[in-house]
């Protein structure tokens, strides 16, 4: 199993900073993260009233204040993407809305996302599909029928898409609890198609234990500093800690990957260690070997324990002496 495609998500961390935005950038790359991932949305398209009010984490807060807080400038992006370029990172975005998607393609992603608020509006899924390019679907809140519809639309738009589902608890941050990892299983089966985990839990075990579950895909939110503020910084990693992710993938990935039956290279030094057939006392050629004629000791020198009953009620062909270990030769001549 190969290392899952890691996405770092910007979110609003950027603070309202292209130069913070260009760093974060940066410092994913420096983490191991595969893409970074911010959030596009055309400019008051997000909600009609301003009257809805935020929940979570951003409880009582406005969301058409909250939404103006978090954008991403569309004039950043230009800069965004050539940086990204620069330094060998994959750039793309969540885009919210048709205008949005039909801007990032200008920009030239190389994939699109429909984010889990988003995922039951079929006709964003449908454009996004229509562009040819992989398409990640968030599947926070969703129910079977809804992923169900969204995968169902995704696939008549195009032949050629390429759709991974993420798990998703909607919750910021959410508890380990709620996160039910055996749906990555459940889900690739269900729907035939490549499954990951939008990870909003603290620490990086819940991660950990998608990869192990067959994760292809991990998104994660990354900031600079907690201690810098913004809305998403409470569920959000540190440098430090992404790099832990990453690494820690990367272990899992490792850990879960097939192999046969029989002794792995780091113990080939333990089989001497094993025990082993023993003569428990002087015999005789000719002697019938029974239950006291052998034991079982360190080291493994000779044969194998699980072949006792094979050789019990055979006769020597030479003699043997306490203490000495079994060999075919004694058996065989």
């Amino acid at each position: 199993m190969s290392r899952p495609f890691i996405i770092a998500e910007m979110s609003a961390n950027h603070l309202g900073s292209l130069e913070r935005a260009l760093k974060i950038i940066s410092v994913a790359k420096e983490c191991g993260a595969d893409a970074v991932k911010t959030q596009c949305w055309y400019p008051g398209s997000m909600c009609v009233s301003e009257s809805v009010i935020a929940s979570g984490p951003w409880k009582g807060r406005e969301l058409r204040d909250l939404y103006s807080e978090c954008e991403t400038p569309w004039h950043w992006y230009p800069t965004m993407f050539a940086w990204a370029k620069s330094i060998g990172i994959e750039l793309f975005a969540s885009a919210f809305d048709i205008e949005s998607i039909q801007f990032l393609e200008k920009m030239g992603v190389r994939r699109h996302k429909i984010a889990s608020c988003e995922l039951v509006d079929l006709r964003l899924v449908k454009a996004a599909a229509r562009t040819g390019k992989p398409l990640i679907l968030s599947t926070g809140m969703a129910t079977y029928d809804e992923i169900k519809a969204a995968v169902y639309a995704a696939d008549i738009s195009t032949s050629n898409v390429k759709t991974t589902l993420l798990r998703c608890v909607s919750g910021y941050p959410a508890q380990p609890e709620e996160i039910g990892l055996g749906m990555i299983r459940k889900m690739s089966k269900d729907w035939l198609c490549k499954v990951g985990l939008s990870d909003h839990t603290p620490g990086t075990a819940v991660s950990v234990a998608a990869v192990a579950l067959g994760a292809t895909m991990i998104e994660k939110h990354l900031t600079l500093a907690r201690a810098d503020g913004g809305p998403d910084a409470g569920f959000s990693m540190e440098p430090h800690e992404f790099k832990q992710l990453v690494e820690d993938c990367q272990i899992a990935s490792e850990a879960v990957k097939d192999v046969d039956y029989g002794p792995r290279p780091t113990e080939e030094s333990q089989l001497a260690l094993r025990r082993s057939l023993w003569w428990a006392k002087d015999m005789e050629p000719g002697s019938v070997i029974d239950q006291y004629s052998t034991k079982t000791a360190r080291p493994s020198t000779g044969l194998n324990p699980i072949l006792l009953p094979s050789i019990m009620g055979k006769p020597l062909s030479r003699a043997v002496r306490m203490n000495t270990p079994v060999l075919e030769v004694d058996l065989n001549g």
